[in-house]
């Protein structure tokens, strides 16, 4: 059942790595009278803050940022968990009269989000051990052919490696007898509030060089410092080890790769993600595409994107 607090307009705020997404965001906090939300799956990780890019001060501009820095590495991450914790923060925003700002390019999670979670079953760690085992022997396109096997349709919307999305899928089947894509179909529960998004990126050569630019400060930042301390503590757990550059930085700690390989295959692992974002990014129903060429235009979209809010939901501004 809907209520008044789902009925309030939100704010949404996505793009490519690299896009210059915090910053905006807390520009366009500041003027819509809002808070953010962040809807990262890694910038949840203490600890793990050049890695992520997670906005410092400066950047938050004393605006409110909600989900950073609430777990620890080792702990893992569950999609509901997540969305169900963002939606309370969602409501409890918009029932003290601001905005909510949601802010992240993570698909999964703002998928989730906007869409609804699928409520499947729990996890089964036998199933799971058995699973990555035969992945590891017989390989990803095994894999991801046994999936099309029993759920063509899954199989064709994820890549052949990704191995953690066709592990659950291979999962609810084996749970349930169903594929994942029917019980998704008759069990997700959808997101009722309205929302204005905007989809921020760059011209791709000049998305290019910022992913770079970005890649080389933050082993210049101290990102393998970052990675020493983690690691000294206790280590990564299966999600935020796979946070984009943390592998190549442990490599760099444990004395497997120097520092300029590791710049040049982070970058390129960026970059690569950064095409996988655009192209699920070019099918989200958005409200503003700005792709940005210069400063000038990144400085001003925070205008652009609240006076297109306010056109849309003016009593909300």
């Amino acid at each position: 059942m809907t209520d008044a607090l789902d009925r309030l307009p939100v704010l949404v705020l996505t793009g490519t790595t690299a896009s210059g997404k915090n910053r905006t965001g807390a520009r366009l906090a500041a003027r819509v009278g809002g808070e953010v939300i962040s809807l990262d799956s890694m910038k949840v990780y203490r600890g793990m803050t050049i890695g992520t890019a997670k906005p410092g001060p400066e950047e938050q501009a004393g605006i409110p940022h909600h989900l950073i820095d609430i777990l620890d590495p080792l702990d893992s991450l569950d999609l509901r968990a997540f969305v169900e914790k963002a939606q309370s923060v969602r409501r409890d925003i918009a029932g003290r009269g601001k905005i909510p700002v949601v802010v992240g390019g993570t698909q999964l999670y703002l998928h989730g989000f906007l869409e609804g979670v699928f409520d499947g079953p729990a996890a089964d760690e036998g199933f799971r051990q058995s699973f990555r085992a035969e992945a590891d022997r017989l390989g990803d396109a095994v894999m991801h052919a046994r999936l099309a096997v029993i759920d063509p349709e899954t199989a064709k919307r994820l890549h052949v490696n990704d191995r953690k999305r066709i592990e659950r899928a291979l999962e609810v089947y084996a749970l349930t007898g169903k594929p994942i894509s029917v019980l998704q179909k008759e069990g997700t529960v959808k997101s009722t509030f309205p929302r204005f998004t905007a989809v921020l990126t760059w011209r791709r050569d000049v998305l290019d060089a910022r992913i770079h630019r970005r890649v080389v400060e933050m082993f210049r930042d101290g990102f393998v410092e970052e990675t020493r301390t983690i690691l000294a503590a206790g280590g990564f757990g299966r999600t935020s080890g796979a946070a984009l550059g943390y592998e190549e930085a442990i490599a760099v700690v444990e004395g497997r790769m120097s520092v300029d390989v590791a710049i040049d295959a982070v970058s390129t692992k960026t970059r690569r993600f950064a095409r996988k974002q655009l192209t699920w990014l070019r099918k989200l129903p958005h409200d503003i595409w700005i792709e940005a060429v210069d400063r000038d235009t990144l400085d001003g979209a925070a205008d652009t994107i609240a006076d297109g809010f306010a056109a849309r939901f003016p009593r909300a501004s």
